[in-house]
């Protein structure tokens, strides 16, 4: 049986913040948000979050994770914060029960390296240490003359010999949930800090005659936590590169790793083409051969395969068929449906508009709540008046229809197959198939008129 606890009370003044520090993002998702990632990737029995600083906000931001919460109020300290959340773990059946301790502070800790935590405690406790060239400011493992881990120190209580020491705590442990119960009963706070440290349970087992072993995580940037603003955006950069290096491995072309971002999943094909610039948010699928361009903004979408998104396009909700064409300066937004090889270009924007195979709206539109066939031309200036103040109705183009410039389509109305639009035309009934409609008045000059100036 797996309990794990992630603490998550810590105001972070550093942060500068009225939102608690766990909620503030890393990749567009709340850092508290990737630690829960890492531990239901473990299948764990159950999940108590110990919150305090912001407890409704967190609680409100994660209400639907089957968690349970507990209250750290006041905050004295780690071995405090799990205290609180001992009432809300499984009982322990028998030795190899499990509780993981996690961090919410401590965003980028991966699944494997918690798998390789638990398999490293065997009958015992199991710390997550590292060792560091500059350990300043952590808590120090103690081991005797056999290598043995004896206990943990921390930086405040060190003295001048231990604060040598390059092996350091990252507070993530493994224990046995029964043993812990008891060891958590038995620590006190007379400390520098006056607090109660979860790190005292090490002692403890030592004392126990149980065995304490430990694990490292396979990246440094695994066990970094965040306090201020400067260190989020450091983790950030981290974490940017991290997911540009796992992209590169997989085949995908890069202009430039060190600007790219990905703030949720990014899943390619072969051969895709990414420019400098571009940031990816939710579930996206490029398929095979796409190429983005500069500084577009993709959301939420899948992009067929062969597709071209040129520079500065925004993509949001939508589904672009094979070898379209969308920009530059374009917008999808949310139930665009791109056919196969159509065309979308500069400032024209959809939204809920199905645009059909080998259709092209080129300029300067604006497509919304539309069914548009194949091979129909939309000329510049094109306007689906969609929307009387209050309802929205929906404008249907038949196949190979055109769609004179400066056009205004008065919904609901429908144009005919093959029909023609001509310039200028404000349709408000439906236009027959295959014959042009207009509705321009006749065009005149007015003789003798003088164009006005100023007075004075």
């Amino acid at each position: 049986m797996l309990n794990i606890i992630i603490l998550a009370a810590g105001q972070g003044k550093r942060m500068q913040s009225d939102l608690p520090k766990v909620l503030h993002p890393i990749a567009g998702r709340a850092m508290l948000g990737h630690v829960l990632d890492a531990a239901q990737a473990l299948s764990p029995d159950r999940i108590v979050v110990v919150v305090g600083h912001g407890a409704d906000q967190v609680q409100a931001a994660f209400a639907d994770g089957q968690l349970a919460f507990a209250l750290q109020q006041p905050q004295q300290g780690t071995g405090h914060a799990v205290m609180q959340a001992l009432p809300h773990l499984l009982e322990a059946q028998d030795a190899g029960d499990t509780t993981l301790v996690l961090y919410g502070d401590v965003p980028l800790v991966q699944a494997d390296t918690l798998r390789a935590l638990l398999q490293a405690r065997g009958a015992g406790l199991a710390l997550l240490t590292e060792t560091l060239d500059d350990p300043g400011g952590y808590g120090r493992i103690v081991r005797d003359a056999q290598g043995r881990v004896r206990r943990i120190v921390e930086h405040k209580d060190a003295s001048a010999a231990e604060r040598a020491i390059c092996e350091v705590n990252t507070g993530i442990l493994a224990a046995p949930t029964a043993a812990l119960r008891q060891w958590l009963g038995q620590i006190d706070n007379r400390n520098a800090q006056g607090e109660y440290y979860l790190t005292d349970i090490v002692g403890l087992a030592v004392r126990d005659g149980v065995p304490v072993a430990h694990a490292q995580p396979a990246a440094h940037w695994e066990t970094l936590g965040v306090n201020s603003r400067v260190q989020q955006a450091q983790l950030e950069r981290i974490w940017q590169a991290e997911q540009a290096r796992r992209l590169l491995d997989q085949g995908v072309t890069l202009a430039d790793p060190a600007r790219f971002d990905l703030r949720g999943a990014l899943r390619c094909g072969r051969d895709v083409f990414i420019d400098v610039g571009c940031v990816f948010e939710g579930d996206v699928q490029l398929d095979d051969g796409v190429r983005i361009g500069p500084h577009c903004v993709v959301r939420a979408a899948r992009i067929g395969a062969g597709a071209v998104l040129d520079a500065y396009t925004h993509v949001d909700g939508a589904l672009v068929g094979a070898a379209a064409r969308i920009g530059p300066y374009a917008r999808l937004r949310p139930g665009a449906d791109i056919g196969p090889e159509a065309h979308v270009g500069n400032f024209v924007e959809l939204k809920k508009t199905r645009l059909g195979r080998g259709s092209k709206a080129n300029h300067l539109a604006y497509l919304g709540d539309a069914q548009i066939g194949d091979r129909v031309n939309v000329g510049a200036g094109t306007i689906t008046c969609n929307y009387d103040g209050v309802n929205k109705f929906q404008t249907v183009i038949e196949d190979d229809a055109f769609i004179g410039s400066d056009s205004q389509l008065v919904a609901p109305v429908r144009v005919g197959q093959g029909a023609t639009l001509g310039a200028g035309t404000t349709l408000t009934r439906d236009a027959p198939a295959g014959q042009l409609t207009l509705s321009r008045p006749r065009q005149q000059t007015v003789a003798g008129w003088t164009r006005p100036v100023r007075k004075g």
